[in-house]
């Protein structure tokens, strides 16, 4: 079934007549009866019978009708889609990020990319190390952002974009909160809320471990929004990195001799076409000024 004579099809039922048809296709009036034609064998029956003055739908064309016009929709919204993303009218960022990765880092160059474009079509996705490469792997993302990738494939592509240290969290209400140096002991007797989904858990904890935190005795969390609400009922004390959001409620810290950094990268698939709002996205943060970012978040 080609989609000139569906078309030719719906003309000739919205007028009832052939030649007419064929005025408003723009086309011989042979050729639109012989493209009809092909469509009703490809059908197995007659859509019209062909009388004077009009022509008259069969029951087989009062049954396709209704299927033909939704056909011919979904071709010409698909191709006015396409059109658009041509043109730069629509644009679609797909996204994936660690579940450690705070989406405000994104924000200011959404806003900047979202002028760019008439329509701007937004896909996050969330998952561990592995899970993000794989997004990317399988195309069901273009960029994605992390402090590492637990992926072994040569394709992805990866550019540092800041490296960001970690701080003691509690709630203001903490007697560590009024504190103006914090040490290993003052961590011994309190609770660790253990962001089991952050890249570097593991690394963070054994080095708490090593100074002496029972790390073993900590509450396991699995997300961030988790994490924010047991701080806030003031239960235990979390490592945070410094570019993660905190309400009002709690109050960042500094222990001293505590030496953990993350070096967050932006990943991409090498090789790969990326659409117009991929490109500037990765431009955008690429040549962002982080260390500007980073203080503000201080």
């Amino acid at each position: 079934m080609e989609m000139h004579q569906v078309r030719y099809f719906l003309a000739v039922a919205r007028v009832l007549n052939f030649t007419r048809a064929a005025e408003e296709c723009n086309v011989a009036q042979p050729s639109l009866t012989r493209a009809i034609k092909q469509l009703e064998a490809e059908l197995g029956g007659d859509l019209f019978r062909r009388e004077r003055p009009a022509a008259q739908l069969t029951e087989l064309g009062q049954r396709m009708h209704p299927l033909l016009q939704q056909c011919y929709d979904a071709a010409s919204g698909a191709r006015a889609l396409a059109s658009s993303f041509k043109s730069g009218e629509v644009g679609a960022l797909r996204i994936a990020l660690t579940h450690s990765i705070d989406l405000a880092l994104l924000i200011p160059y959404l806003d900047q990319i979202k002028r760019q474009f008439n329509r701007l079509e937004f896909r996050f996705l969330r998952g561990n190390s592995h899970e993000v490469g794989e997004f990317l792997k399988k195309g069901e993302a273009e960029l994605g952002i992390a402090a590492e990738i637990d992926a072994d494939w040569n394709r992805l592509d990866s550019w540092p974009l800041f490296t960001e240290s970690f701080d003691l969290v509690v709630n203001r209400q903490h007697p560590l909160a009024d504190r103006d140096g914090i040490g290993f002991e003052d961590l011994r007797n309190e609770q660790l809320l253990s962001r089991k989904y952050c890249e570097h858990a593991v690394r963070l904890n054994d080095s708490l471990r090593e100074q002496g935190i029972n790390v073993d005795r900590s509450h396991e969390i699995s997300s961030e929004r988790d994490l924010i609400s047991l701080l806030e009922a003031d239960i235990g004390f979390a490592v945070m990195p410094h570019t993660a959001t905190i309400p009002p409620t709690l109050q960042r810290a500094t222990v001293d001799g505590l030496d953990a950094r993350r070096t967050v990268h932006l990943y991409g698939v090498a090789g790969r076409q990326r659409t117009a709002v991929a490109s500037a996205v990765m431009r955008m943060l690429r040549g962002a000024d982080w260390q500007q970012f980073l203080g503000r978040s201080a």
